[in-house]
């Protein structure tokens, strides 16, 4: 059988108000992806017998016990924790090499100490990544990264929204990444001396889920959102992949009634104005299409599998 791996991006409430320029969220909410979304999922995946991956943001774990203690939890259940760096910076990618090192370093000692052993996968925030960073996870020993997302309608809707910001004077802590993502492969491979390109790094990248030809997005903030019909569209495009990795937030199963978010930033953030049990409800919907035709597993099972072999042990394309 085929191999699917969720994932789910940790991110704190703060990254969105600086994806939308409005500044510092109130103090009560600094913790609400960790304290109110994580269980949510944690829920879901148990009456599943799903293993993911959460990708973590160091500095969020190191700050909030409770949050901690739900990490460790599922991390001995058998979830994977990764590294999502430890503040989060949108500039990552453009970093010196020394403050990338620090970012991964720092993140990668609180979410050992988290899990119990160290994390071998790595996400970059907003989905941009550089020879740089490459080269640092290569030489803090990774086995893997999963940061790569070809999707050109992502891109320039991307771009649209940051450019009528800076057009009424809004900044955005958001950052465009290199377009030469663009055309990086869809399957797992090792990357050369950069990441968007085939060589022989010692790890290996596993790209985020697009659909074929047109490459739109097939992650969760977008298929959650979608009409049902769209959303098995997107599902039926993917199922010739022998690798589906889906993609999610942790903010995607907040609900702004029952967490308290501000109407500024539900304003913002549109799947936000959609309840809670309406976003559930196509979750669990979606997990059950993907079960006919998939396994399931965390990514640090098929980089494992990736990196033995050079290809997944279902059959998937070779390196």
């Amino acid at each position: 059988m085929k191999v699917c791996s969720v994932s789910v991006d940790l991110d704190p409430i703060s990254c969105y108000y600086g994806i939308h320029g409005l500044g510092e969220p109130p103090a009560p909410l600094a913790h609400v992806v960790l304290q109110r979304a994580l269980p949510r999922f944690a829920e879901i995946f148990q009456r599943r017998g799903i293993h993911a991956t959460f990708f973590v943001v160091g500095s969020d774990l190191a700050s909030d016990p409770s949050g901690r203690a739900t990490l460790t939890d599922l991390a001995k259940s058998g979830h994977e924790l990764g590294n999502h760096t430890h503040h989060h910076r949108y500039d990552f990618a453009r970093l010196s090499a020394e403050e990338i090192e620090r970012e991964v370093a720092d993140a990668h000692q609180v979410i050992a100490q988290a899990q119990g052993s160290p994390p071998i996968g790595f996400r970059a925030p907003g989905y941009d990544m550089s020879a740089r960073v490459l080269r640092v996870l290569e030489s803090q020993g990774y086995q893997y990264d999963s940061s790569l997302f070809s999707s050109w309608p992502y891109y320039f809707a991307k771009a649209g929204v940051m450019g009528v910001m800076s057009l009424l004077g809004r900044r955005s802590h958001s950052v465009l990444g290199d377009p030469r993502a663009l055309t990086a492969p869809v399957d797992p491979y090792r990357p050369g001396s950069g990441p968007f390109r085939r060589g022989q790094s010692s790890l290996v990248e596993l790209p985020i889920a697009v659909s074929p030809f047109l490459r739109l997005p097939v992650i969760g903030n977008w298929l959650l959102v979608a009409p049902a019909r769209v959303r098995t569209r997107l599902l039926e495009s993917v199922r010739s992949r022998s690798f589906f990795n889906l993609e999610l937030h942790g903010a995607d199963l907040l609900d702004a009634d029952q967490d308290g978010i501000p109407t500024q930033l539900i304003s913002k953030q549109h799947d936000l104005r959609i309840p809670l049990k309406d976003k559930q409800r196509a979750f669990e919907a979606m997990l059950d299409r993907i079960a006919q035709d998939y396994r399931f597993a965390p990514l640090r099972e098929v980089a494992t599998d990736v990196q033995r072999e050079g290809k997944l042990r279902a059959g998937g394309q070779n390196l």
